[in-house]
């Protein structure tokens, strides 16, 4: 059987990139004359809602290769079939990561201390304690050195997996090399995320909004919704290309495994929501409970009831059964609706500090959600179009042509 290696870009796909995109470019333009221009509480309003979109999608997008990195460090064969989805997807970081580099430096220099209250702590002992940390030139540092080795990293797996189509594998040794290689990078690039994602960077970029506030399982809490985000996010990419007759060793198989990260991270994701939460009510000391009760009392409260609705009660039951994690319009479905989900959860995860109960969910959000999500097609395409769909000579690819669950 000829398999189909090359991606090509139809003009239906292009122009709704390009659209979305443009979407984003309108809204933002609009937000900032509506908002971005008017007092400062209208300036806070634009600045949250770049604030949480670039981060949210950044994050979403380099979960992609920590997928990547995850499955090579387990020795997983199985996602071959589609790794090239998610390395094209990882792509996307570069982008996104200069867009939000941009925006949180916008944030620092810019004065923008009513989303960062620490930037003027005017004698707040709690401010002064944690500045050690919480500082401009430490807040700059990290953030070029956690978005900067992410693309790096990501680049040298990229490369590593690409120099394998020209260069196939001519004996066990070489194999045996080829794996180490991979094994070794991957291990940096989690050692890298383990310290960023999964520990200080959400301290910086989002807990830090709250600044009174703070909850050891919060990089945890973030990472997992941005990971099932974007295990959701690859789904959609693989049942997009299996409908236009492309990845036909991608098998209902290989889409159950796909479904089954999605319904195990979902519980994930509400296991840290009911801990977090759970720990800090049942203790009610008023320091504690600062972060949630504006959004359980205030204008949130519905979005915050909401969150548990998508991003567990929905992905629990839709994808318990077996034959609903192997339908291609189920799986869709679901995607759309965790990646709509996981973006409300960073929405009051941002949003209440900065704006307090003014709760405007306007056109404009979703606009400029749009135009990320636009933004990550077009690259994503463009990135699959270049290389060979498979990884043909990779020494685990047979285990991919084989895999059963």
């Amino acid at each position: 059987m000829a398999l189909k290696e090359q991606f090509q870009v139809s003009g239906r796909y292009k122009t709704w990139s390009l659209s979305l995109s443009g979407v984003g470019v309108l809204s933002i333009l609009i937000g900032y004359f509506v908002y971005g221009t008017g007092d400062e509480h209208a300036q806070v309003r634009f600045w949250s809602m770049m604030l949480q979109n670039s981060i949210y999608f950044l994050l979403v997008v380099n979960a992609a290769m920590f997928f990547i990195c995850a499955t090579t460090l387990a020795m997983g064969g199985w996602q071959l079939s589609f790794r090239r989805v998610s390395e094209a997807i990882s792509v996307a970081v570069i982008p996104l990561g200069v867009i939000a580099f941009i925006i949180l430096m916008s944030l620092v220099f810019g004065n923008q201390h009513h989303i960062y209250h620490w930037l003027t702590p005017n004698g707040d002992k709690i401010l002064e304690g944690k500045s050690g940390f919480l500082n401009p030139t430490f807040f700059t540092v990290w953030t070029v050195l956690s978005i900067g080795l992410w693309i790096l990293l990501g680049y040298r797996m990229r490369k590593i997996s690409r120099d394998l189509d020209e260069h196939p594998i001519q004996t066990v040794e070489e194999g045996k090399k080829y794996v180490f290689k991979t094994t070794v990078w991957a291990a940096l690039y989690l050692f890298w995320f383990a310290l960023t994602v999964a520990s200080t960077t959400p301290w910086l970029w989002l807990m830090s909004i709250d600044a009174h506030w703070f909850s050891t399982m919060y990089s945890w809490y973030t990472f997992a919704s941005t990971f099932v985000a974007g295990i959701a996010l690859i789904t959609l990419f693989v049942i997009y290309l299996k409908n236009k007759g492309y990845l036909e060793l991608v098998n209902e198989e290989h889409l159950h495994d796909l479904g089954k990260f999605i319904f195990a991270f979902s519980i994930f994701w509400t296991y840290l929501w009911f801990s977090q939460f759970m720990l800090i009510w049942y203790a009610n000391i008023p320091e504690e409970t600062v972060y949630f009760k504006p959004r359980l009392q205030g204008a949130y409260q519905g979005i915050f009831w909401l969150n548990l609705i998508i991003n567990f009660l929905a992905p629990l039951l839709i994808l318990m059964k077996r034959n609903s994690k192997r339908n291609y319009a189920t799986l869709t479905f679901i995607s759309v609706f965790i990646l709509f989900g996981h973006w409300l959860d960073f929405y009051q995860m941002v949003f209440p500090g900065p704006v307090g109960n003014h709760l405007e969910l306007s056109i404009i959000d979703f606009g400029v959600a749009l135009g990320f999500i636009g933004l990550i097609m077009f690259v994503t395409g463009r990135q699959l179009s270049k290389h060979s769909l498979y990884v043909k000579n990779h020494p685990f690819f047979k285990e991919t042509i084989i895999h059963h669950t």
